[in-house]
C-alpha cells in the first residue's frame, strides 16, 4: 500500500463523519446526526459525489456513502468536514453487510452511482441491481422508498430495466440519455468524477428510479433473462 493510502487510511480512523465497521448502529442514525431527519445511502460512493451534492441540496434531510475502499471515502469525508455539512456521514462496509448497520425502514432513499456493471455475465450477481441485493434493500427502505441508479453501462441499464420487471418493482423513471433531456432535474445535474470522465468520452448517462414491490422477493426463484436476450428488449 502506498504511502498516501496509508496516511488516508489513518486520517479517517479520527474523522468523526467516518463509521468503519461501527457496532450497534442499527436503528442509531438519528443518534449519530442528533436529529430524526430521513437518512439516503448512496452506496459504492467512491469520492462521495452524490453523498455530498446531494447533502448539499438538502440541508434538511441525512445522507450517508458506503463504501468499503477507505482511500476513496477520505475525499469526501474531508470535503464534508471543510464545508461544515453536518449532515454528512461515511460509513466503511461492504455492502452485503448493510442489514447489519440500518434497522427496517430505517432508510429513505437509496443512490446507486456508476457501480462496476460485472459485464461478464458469470459476474452478474454482483452487480448492485441483482435481485439478490433488491431483496437485501428490502430489509432497510421504509415503504415507497426509491431505489435511483445513474450509468453510463447500456448493459447494466437494460439489466436492471429487466430486474424490475421481473421483481414486480414499480418503474417511476425511465431515462435513456439524461443530457439529452430539454429540462434535467437538479438532482441528475450532480456529477461524480466517474460521470464526468464518461461524459468527456462522449458516453450516454442513463438513468432508472423505481420503487420495490411489497412482498418481499424471493431472488432465488426469479428467473432472470441472459443479458443478451434484455438487450434493447421493452420491459
Amino acid at each position: 500500500m502506498g504511502h498516501k493510502k496509508l496516511i488516508r487510511f489513518a486520517e479517517i480512523e479520527t474523522f468523526p463523519n467516518v463509521l468503519i465497521y461501527p457496532k450497534d448502529m442499527q436503528g442509531a442514525w438519528g443518534k449519530h446526526f442528533d436529529n430524526t431527519h430521513p437518512l439516503t445511502l448512496e452506496l459504492a460512493c467512491g469520492k462521495g459525489d452524490y453523498t455530498l451534492g446531494l447533502a448539499r441540496m438538502f440541508p434538511g434531510e441525512n445522507f450517508t456513502g458506503v463504501d468499503l475502499k477507505g482511500n476513496r471515502i477520505w475525499k469526501g469525508a474531508k470535503t464534508a468536514l471543510d464545508e461544515n455539512l453536518a449532515n454528512v456521514a461515511f460509513l466503511r462496509t461492504q455492502i452485503e453487510a448493510l442489514t447489519d448497520y440500518f434497522a427496517p425502514g430505517e432508510v429513505k432513499d437509496i443512490w446507486i452511482t456508476f457501480p462496476d456493471p460485472f459485464l461478464r455475465q458469470s459476474k452478474a450477481k454482483k452487480r448492485l441491481t441483482h435481485p439478490r441485493f433488491l431483496a437485501l434493500y428490502q430489509q432497510i427502505l421504509a415503504p415507497g422508498g426509491t431505489i435511483n441508479l445513474k450509468t453510463d453501462s447500456t448493459e447494466l441499464y437494460d439489466f436492471t430495466r429487466m430486474v424490475i420487471a421481473k421483481t414486480g418493482c414499480t418503474k417511476l423513471m425511465d431515462i435513456p440519455d439524461v443530457y439529452a433531456q430539454a429540462e434535467i432535474s437538479p438532482l441528475l445535474r450532480i456529477q461524480t468524477y466517474y460521470e464526468g470522465m464518461h461524459l468527456a468520452d462522449g458516453r450516454t448517462i442513463r438513468f432508472l428510479k423505481f420503487v420495490l414491490p411489497a412482498q418481499p422477493i424471493d431472488w432465488k426463484a426469479v428467473n432472470l433473462d441472459t443479458d443478451e436476450e434484455a438487450a434493447g428488449r421493452e420491459y
